[in-house]
């Protein structure tokens, strides 16, 4: 913008952020705001968003800690291409800063960086300059990631010009003290280690150690997974399965459940020997009792009569150690890493042996080798806890994941295809190195797991780490038990720094100082990507986060990143890429892109198939597996990898009985009953309204009376009044759909007649239904499956009002959803103004505005609650549709509501996000010509639109950013 453009809209930024709120007008970058850390609403998204956008930043900040500057050094590597710099004043105020963030400070190329080395300097501030103005960030909070994150924190985001007198009076104050500060060096640094170690220790001398050791206690989620496990045997099965993230505590869960237990023996068993004693140890603190109860059997030691026996796999299936004991010697048998046994010496074990109760936990259950592990524990899944839930629940260490682009050579970047020799070339694993030594770790040194491809590629990997003074050892499957043992306890003495491995990793080690995960590697798969990930997340003395650094190539499988980031389940392009867009935050683990390696993953996603044929089979085989019989739809949204709605939306599936008969189950349909749950599936699945999902499911009981339904409304918290009730009816009776001809006509496709009849103050499906339903139990249980699921997804949505906030519609939902007699969302377009309502669907970014005629007049926001919107044309102020929007009473109550619904793009589907109700603001409306290539000048009218509930930071932040 120009200087008087930015006088100008800083004007109406002040007008409406400082003295009259009704103004109107300023851009949100410039208008002030308090940033406190709300959910799409953190520090770090205002910090992240101004530094894409600035000329040069300046920050004086007094704290900083490391876990903050991970991911704000993908930020400024970015920058550091576009020449962009900053100055970063720090201080050594009460030693809170420790040796190595001034270290890891020192290693960023484009900051200077001082130190305020007098006592008291506590300042906390962030200014970005702009053209003819700075934006600065002034309030409570350091540069911690709880600071940025998670904590209540009051800081002021405002703008001003460079001539203005506070802008001048904060830089005049920050360059005083820069110019007194010190400058940050090496020698610096030593000479403060120095200093802060001794300090450190003498702390330590005025210390009193805390030897009392509490009872161990179960946290939230184990408690859960208790009472689960207490319930199974209440109800007489004899064996259950946890699956649990690596890090979440299955040890202790087991030592606790024995506990309640109390068996009179207990056999754990083991495939590997090297953890033998570390579950004996924490079963003993969870238990207590005489050192003689706990033996182990392996190898070199029997101690085959203690109460609580920990043996190894190897031993005790051996048939002579497994017959010296009796089949009921162990009221309680527990199986670790349970997804191994579907092994013959696994089987052995659990044919022999008839415990009271059988247990069995793993982290990878998917892991299976095609045998069911579900069906060997009875298909008793007691508690079930996936890395998401862990990170939120505080029980792992947080990870700040790092995309990167990998090394181009000869200006192609590394992709699916690239010959091996390129992949360990000398100046590939040169950039390796420096990005590890840019992005850090945790810790006062490297513990480093690093996946590579191939083993020729990693024992190449291993070998130039160790020449560059990063000693290093390659494992890969032909490594024996032994040998890797030894190289895992060198990595954890600090003898070794990295391990370069080839998938042997994924899963079934417990290396807990890992503090740098490194992926070399193409994602096949996001079991395997989580599982990669996983093997830092274990807590540890010393490791405030785990640094993932994932180098991205020219991957077709680049899409599944975000998804598996995320636990996203809905197999949707859009969340993808707005997963990707966004960089979400979870808990305190951030996720971070540059901007070349998101452009990577953003084109594979353009051309993935999230929602394949065969992707949904592998889904549903897998599904099948772990229930041991057919899935149903909320099999799948309970405790599937899959959104069932994928199902619904699949343009090849007319019902999920569709698709179960090209699984080649045993579905047998009238076409009536197959066009009945093709109307079910397609139209009610979604949940969002759940007026007809309760009505059909009181009638698969009985006839519903009037007062009957109105009644369950009001118990499940539903909107009610006349309108609602008249368009379920209208829904349910196909009226809705029945507005085109021929193979178009929805109302005919779904079988034509009422699928429900509403007469004489009753509701009851039509005969040809309630024969079905009677007597064919395949189309009952695939009906009430629909109806179920349903009401599961109408969790997501708010019972009270038609719309949730932030929740995507598509044209022909919002018509549903605002009680119109007919779909006309065919012809609806941009809006349509209703008589008392006018829904108004926005594509923010035209994807081709050169041949797109709407793109003329492209719709902008001016900050998160205000947004520059045209009509169609060709419109005059005077005209019907125009008058209907503008017209209000004495009090400026609108006659017709706006509904605002909104997508950045055309790639992102058919589906709006809704953004709220909006109304005119009445000073803004202007009729203005639009000028079109080869055509005559048409006239349409603007209006700026206010919207009731200001859009959250990190939803605006994704829209407007182009």
């Amino acid at each position: 913008m120009e200087n008087e453009d930015i006088k100008r809209e800083l004007s109406l930024a002040t007008t409406f952020g400082f003295l009259d709120n009704h103004q109107s007008g300023a851009t949100s970058e410039l208008l002030p705001q308090l940033v406190s850390n709300e959910p799409n609403d953190t520090l770090w998204e205002h910090i992240r968003y101004e530094l894409q956008t600035c000329q040069s930043f300046s920050f004086a900040i007094a704290f900083i800690t490391e876990d903050a500057l991970t991911p704000l050094k993908v930020i400024l590597a970015d920058l550091a291409t576009k020449k962009i710099t900053g100055m970063i004043l720090t201080s050594n105020y009460l030693m809170f800063n420790q040796p190595k963030v001034f270290t890891e400070l020192l290693k960023i190329p484009n900051i200077t960086v001082r130190v305020v080395t007098r006592e008291g300097f506590h300042a906390k501030g962030y200014f970005f300059e702009h053209h003819d103005y700075y934006s600065l960030i002034i309030g409570s909070s350091n540069l911690t990631r709880a600071a940025l994150l998670r904590n209540v924190e009051w800081n002021l985001h405002f703008s001003a010009l460079k001539t203005g007198a506070v802008t001048k009076q904060i830089l005049n104050q920050f360059n005083n003290e820069w110019q007194q500060a010190t400058m940050l060096t090496e020698q610096w640094i030593e000479e403060y280690r120095r200093l802060f170690e001794a300090n450190q220790m003498a702390k330590s001398r005025v210390t009193i150690e805390n030897k009392f050791v509490n009872k161990i206690v179960p946290n939230r989620m184990q408690s859960a997974a208790l009472k689960e496990l207490a319930d199974l045997r209440k109800i007489g099965e004899k064996k259950g399965l946890v699956i649990s993230a690596t890090g979440t505590g299955k040890t202790y869960l087991a030592a606790l459940d024995v506990r309640q237990v109390q068996p009179k023996r207990m056999l754990f068993v083991v495939h590997r020997e090297q953890i033998l004693q570390k579950a004996l140890d924490g079963f003993k603190r969870v238990l207590g009792g005489k050192d003689s109860d706990y033996g182990i059997l392996s190898g070199n030691r029997h101690e085959e009569h203690a109460k609580y026996l920990f043996a190894t796999l190897q031993t005790i299936s051996k048939k002579e150690v497994l017959e010296s004991f009796t089949p009921n010697q162990f009221d309680y048998l527990l199986i670790d890493e349970a997804h191994r046994s579907g092994s013959v010496s696994y089987r052995r074990i659990l044919n022999y042996f008839t415990p009271i109760f059988c247990l069995g936990m793993t982290a990878t259950p998917e892991r299976t080798d095609d045998y069911s592990i579900y069906q060997l524990f009875d298909y008793n899944i007691a508690y079930e806890i996936r890395l998401h839930d862990a990170l939120k629940e505080k029980m792992l260490t947080p990870f700040h994941y790092v995309g990167i682009q990998d090394y181009e050579f000869e200006g192609r970047m590394i992709d699916d295809k690239t010959p091996l020799r390129l992949l360990v070339t000398k100046q590939r694993v040169n950039y390796v190195l420096k990005q590890l030594e840019y992005y850090g770790y945790s810790g006062t040194q490297v513990h480093g797991l690093v996946f590579c491809s191939n083993v020729i590629e990693a024992d190449e990997v291993a070998q130039y780490l160790t020449k560059n003074g990063h000693p290093a050892v390659k494992l890969d499957g032909s490594d024996s038990i032994k040998q890797r043992n030894q190289v895992v306890s060198q990595l954890e003495q600090g003898q070794l720094e990295y391990i370069v491995t080839v998938d042997i990793f994924n899963e079934g080690i417990d290396i807990p100082c890992i503090n740098q995960v490194v992926m070399l590697r193409n994602t096949q798969s996001s079991i395997v990507f989580i599982q990669q990930l996983g093997r830092g997340l274990r807590k540890y003395k010393g490791k405030e986060f785990l640094t993932i650094i994932d180098f991205i190539g020219n991957y077709k499988n680049n899409y599944l990143i975000p998804t598996a980031l995320t636990g996203d389940i809905s197999r949707s392009k859009d969340n993808a890429r707005a997963d990707l867009a966004l960089q979400p935050i979870l808990g305190l683990s951030t996720i971070n892109f540059t901007e070349v390696a998101r452009q990577k993953i953003y084109e594979a996603i353009q051309v993935a198939k999230l929602d394949s044929f065969a992707t949904l089979r592998a889904d549903y085989q897998e599904l099948k597996q772990k229930l041991g019989r057919i899935p149903l739809l909320l099999d799948f949204q309970r405790v599937g990898g899959i959104d069932a709605e994928v199902f619904a939306d699949n343009s090849q599936l007319d019902s999920y009985a569709t698709f179960l008969k090209k699984m080649k189950e045993q579905v047998d349909l009238s076409e009536y009953e197959g066009q009945v749950l093709s109307f079910v599936t397609k139209e009610l699945i979604n949940g969002m309204r759940r007026h007809e999902l309760l009505l059909l499911k009181l009638l698969l009981k009985k006839k519903v009376k009037d007062q009957d339904f109105l009644q369950i409304l009001q118990e499940n918290n539903c909107y009610l009044n006349l309108e609602v009730i008249e368009s379920v009816t209208n829904i349910l009776s196909l009226n809705f759909f029945d507005i085109k001809s021929g193979k178009d006509n929805k109302a005919e496709k779904y079988g034509k007649r009422p699928i429900v009849k509403h007469e004489n103050g009753e509701y009851r499906f039509n005969s040809k239904i309630e024969e079905s339903l009677k007597n064919s139990d395949i189309f009952y249980k695939l009906f009430i499956d629909v109806v179920a699921t349903g009401l599961n997804k109408a969790n997501n949505f708010n019972a009270k009002q038609p719309f949730t906030y932030y929740q995507k519609y598509s044209r022909k939902d919002v018509c549903r959803l605002l009680n119109w007699s007919k779909d006309v969302s065919a012809p609806m377009y941009g809006y349509r103004v209703g008589e008392d309502e006018c829904p108004i669907f926005i594509t923010y970014e035209k994807d081709n505005p050169e041949k797109n005629r709407s793109a003329r007049y492209e719709n902008e926001f001016f900050n998160t609650g205000l947004i520059k919107w045209y009509t169609r044309s060709p419109r005059h102020i005077d005209s019907k549709e125009v008058q209907q929007l503008l017209a209000h009473d004495c009090n400026m109550n609108f006659k017709v509501k706006i509904r605002l619904f909104l997508k950045k793009s055309d790639a992102e589907g058919k589906k709006f996000y809704y953004l709220g109700d909006a109304q005119v603001d009445l000073d803004s409306v202007r009729e203005q010509l639009i000028q079109q290539v080869g055509k005559k000048p048409r006239a349409v009218v603007s209006m700026n639109l206010k919207i009731n509930e200001p859009i959250k930071y990190g939803h605006f932040i994704d829209i407007t950013k182009r």
